[in-house]
């Protein structure tokens, strides 16, 4: 009999859990409230589990929650029954479901909890819910806690389409004391279709303000005034310098030397010489290309599919973009390498392949220490930890493999249309604007205008209580500041041979990747002036965080402006009769 009744449990558990997933269910069928974190409203990441704090549980017998997904894991989601009693379509009135016997201890943790405005939030049917611990009198000597929770759930058939909770029963907190907690559901029918029932989080007046709309279209006029005067000043320019070299190549041998020969020619046999340290910098291109494949899939799939309705699925997204396309780094960082003439190919592979994972996690485990220290739900759990590992050194590094050897084969060889002089030639002199340290300080200021609008929306959807969806708007901003990069790294790049400079590769890469320096700034900026965040365990995540997106958001920029300008330095080098 008892591998039966086992069996008719499994089966149960099966069919209950089916149900949350499938959102769909019978009348009288049980409906799981989920409790979820709790934490102060003005630090969103600076959460703790919703029993952390001395809440009572109901009476109904415990559920366990597993993490589902990886990202789900990441972002500190900490579900934990409720142990209220739900049933689809069945009313309750107002019914006490626990007591809690208010210690001084209690009582403290409370009054702390209200002092800093904490929040918690629910879950039903994988629709958030929000409320707030409690308050405090106008004179700050009183302190009062919600008690009662009123769910209202709205239905359409047999699925949820709207929760909302109101809380009543205001219950000042006095030490010694007994507080029942109660609360109540009531079923309305709801004409809201389940397909868009995560409309009423969304902020379309927020995201779609005139502003979003006035600087996507400011960027975009400022792409046709840069690639109109790239293009006239480059084709002009260009022309010129081919018809001045046309005639020297008419002049005899004698007229040559003496003549006043300058500009971007007289580097031919040194402007395709080897960067410095050719490791890491065909290791960063790579990485960047790989950052910039990642970004342009994860938004072709966000506006695809509705990503923000289910919990932690943009990360683990992301997480399973980077490692499918882990093949593009060791493409494009191996094939430089090669060309570039580095032997020491199995290192540049590892390089390329643990260069972002090992920033990514070893900031998160500088922050998983304070996290702990917090006891915050966003300390990583050791199994997701093992988890992220495992990815990193049996998916991704064999995909980069794999991409390196391509790579070294498909587009491995030095095929420059100009040769390189075995003897470095001396770089002559110049003014000071025309300094690469310069150059890289300029270079990313265009770029960063073309997104800066775009960085506060992604930021306050991001450190704030707004969802972002808009994905078309940020796929037209990474087109504009691809452009963008490309055109301000050429017109670099160009003033920079023209002064017989030919040390463009590194110059190429860190005048676009110095973007990044200015969104940090930027970041500095939106902590003091946009938001309210406070304490040690919120700066540090901020910052820490903050620090990662630019550096990625730089290696990026960096790419990208590298490979549009390799492309132009060899079309021009390529056009020019060379002796």
């Amino acid at each position: 009999m008892r591998p039966q009744r086992l069996l008719l449990l499994c089966l149960y558990v099966l069919y209950a859990r089916a149900d949350e997933h499938e959102h769909t269910y019978d009348d009288k069928e049980e409906v799981v409230l989920w409790m979820n974190t709790v934490g102060p409203y003005h630090n969103r990441q600076e959460t703790y589990k919703y029993f952390s704090l001395p809440f009572c549980v109901g009476t109904k017998k415990s559920i366990s929650h597993y993490h589902e997904t990886l990202g789900e894991a990441l972002q500190g989601v900490e579900l934990e029954f409720s142990g209220l009693d739900i049933k689809f379509k069945d009313d309750v009135l107002q019914t006490s479901y626990c007591e809690i016997d208010l210690t001084k201890g209690k009582k403290e943790a409370f009054v702390y909890a209200i002092k800093n405005h904490y929040w918690y939030q629910m879950y039903i049917d994988d629709l958030p819910i929000w409320g707030i611990v409690g308050e405090a009198d106008e004179n700050g000597e009183d302190y009062f806690l919600w008690t009662y929770k009123k769910l209202e759930i709205g239905y359409n058939g047999n699925r949820i389409v709207d929760v909302n909770l109101t809380s009543e029963g205001k219950v000042k907190l006095v030490p010694n004391t007994k507080v029942q907690m109660s609360y109540s559901v009531k079923w309305k029918k709801s004409d809201v279709r389940f397909e868009v029932r995560f409309d009423k989080y969304l902020d379309p007046s927020f995201f779609q303000h005139r502003i979003h709309w006035f600087s996507i279209f400011n960027s975009f006029m400022m792409v046709i005034f840069l690639v109109g005067l790239v293009s006239m000043i480059l084709m002009r320019t260009l022309r010129k310098d081919y018809a001045r070299y046309s005639k020297e190549e008419e002049m005899d041998d004698m007229d040559r030397d003496l003549g006043d020969e300058y500009g971007w020619k007289q580097v031919h046999g040194d402007v395709f010489r080897p960067s410095s340290h050719p490791l890491m910098f065909s290791s960063l291109i790579g990485s960047g290309c790989q950052i910039f494949a990642v970004s342009l899939i994860v938004i072709i799939v966000a506006m695809i599919e509705d990503l923000y309705t289910e919990r932690g699925s943009m990360l683990s997204t992301a997480i399973f973009v980077y490692a499918a396309t882990s093949p593009v780094n060791g493409y494009f960082g191996g094939s430089l390498y090669s060309r570039q003439g580095g032997r020491r190919w199995i290192k540049q592979m590892f390089i390329g392949a643990f260069l972002i994972p090992a920033m990514v996690c070893g900031t998160a485990f500088f922050i998983n220490f304070i996290a702990i220290y917090y006891h915050a739900s966003r300390a990583i759990p050791f199994g997701t930890m093992v988890a992220v590992c495992s990815i990193c050194f049996f998916v991704i590094l064999p995909l980069n493999l794999v991409g390196t050897i391509l790579g070294r084969n498909l587009a491995g060889q030095p095929n420059f249309p100009c040769r390189v002089n075995a003897v470095p030639r001396p770089i002559p002199e110049k003014k000071w604007f025309m300094e690469p340290a310069v150059i890289v300080c300029l270079g990313g200021i265009l770029p960063f205008g073309s997104i800066f609008i775009e960085m506060y929306f992604i930021f306050t959807s991001f450190w704030a209580y707004k969802i972002y969806y808009v994905y078309g708007f940020m796929m037209l901003v990474l087109v504009i500041l691809c452009i963008v990069t490309v055109c301000v790294t050429i017109v670099c790049t160009y003033f920079l041979l023209n002064a017989e400079d030919y040390r463009w590769q590194w110059t190429s890469f860190l005048s676009a990747a110095s973007t990044s320096i200015y969104v940090y700034m930027y970041s500095f900026y939106y902590y003091f002036f946009k938001t309210k965040m406070y304490g040690l365990f919120q700066t540090s995540f901020y910052f820490g965080y903050m620090a990662v997106f630019s550096t990625t958001l730089g290696i990026m920029c960096g790419a990208i402006g590298y490979m549009g300008t390799s492309a132009f330095v060899r079309k021009i080098y390529t056009n020019v009769k060379i002796d």
